[in-house]
């Protein structure tokens, strides 16, 4: 999957006239990238999507922060983020990438996660079940491990929450001990194939249910907690900003609009909004669920 593929397939879901803007830009360490950016759509508020293929050698600081025996390096992903404009329809976030570390060795990672604003239970047991459908094609032990990788991955230790209903995440699948570099691709490659059809579905089911003030607080409530991560948790933020990567792509997976409100009340009981917060933790089995 390339960022120039999935751009048309999410332009024409989006329904408006906005386009992807692609931005070229060139790291002086070594590689460069593509960032494709679509703002102020019809369903799409914001929507990055992001080639990067980036060499050199990082500091001593961050190879010992990232395990590296070796400060040389060789890294090429894709990134997509969708901040959609309705709390009806989920953020979702997928990245691949490959790496190879100076002493050679090389391995593949990624990930596919889902935030919904509000939880709708039969939409995230789907996004399971399409997930475990790619994982098991390769390996029937990836989903359980995968799945749990997500929920430790993509989790707000100060919050005690989940991001949202979790997906998989896997890192440092290493060529050798855990398959061929071909084996290993095709699993990133089933990974990447899976977003955009999955997520179109959702953007045509969710776009036009009703929303109002109170939903769109929720919103901005929820959109402060993608932002919490993505900068003080996400690895591959952390590993841009301290290899000398371009700040404008690495930040391009922020929400467009968001706020912090000092101690807002937590959602009443009963509520749309604490069903929601209830599913936003570890260990939720979402094949059983539904």
């Amino acid at each position: 999957m390339s960022s120039s593929a999935s751009a048309p397939h999410l332009e024409a879901a989006d329904g408006g006239p906005a386009r992807f803007g692609t931005d070229a830009w060139a790291r002086p360490g070594g590689g460069g990238g593509r960032s494709k950016v679509l703002e102020n759509g019809a369903i799409l508020e914001k929507g990055g999507v992001g080639f990067s293929a980036v060499w050199g050698a990082m500091s001593e600081a961050a190879a010992r922060q990232l395990h590296m025996p070796d400060p040389h390096f060789y890294a090429t992903g894709v990134s997509l983020v969708l901040h959609p404009r309705s709390p009806r329809v989920p953020i979702i976030h997928m990245n691949v990438r490959y790496f190879e570390a100076g002493n050679g060795e090389a391995w593949f990672g990624g990930g596919i996660d889902l935030t919904p604003i509000y939880v709708d239970e039969a939409q995230a047991q789907r996004f399971h079940q399409r997930l475990k459908a790619v994982c098991d094609r390769h390996n029937p032990a990836y989903y359980p491990r995968f799945t749990r990788w997500a929920d430790d991955y993509f989790y707000l230790p100060h919050r005690q929450e989940t991001r949202g209903v979790g997906g998989i995440f896997f890192d440092r699948l290493t060529v050798g001990p855990d398959g061929t570099a071909e084996e290993l691709f095709q699993l990133i490659k089933d990974v990447a194939e899976l977003f955009a059809p999955f997520y179109t579905e959702l953007m045509a089911e969710n776009h036009a249910l009703p929303f109002g003030p109170a939903e769109e607080a929720w919103q901005t409530i929820r959109r402060a907690r993608y932002a919490e991560f993505n900068l003080a948790f996400d690895r591959g933020t952390r590993f841009g900003l301290e290899t000398g990567g371009r700040t404008e792509s690495i930040l391009m997976s922020l929400p467009p609009r968001t706020g912090w409100s000092y101690q807002p009340n937590p959602p009443a009981a009963g509520t749309p909004e604490a069903t929601t917060q209830a599913w936003l933790r570890k260990g939720v089995d979402w094949l059983a669920h539904v």
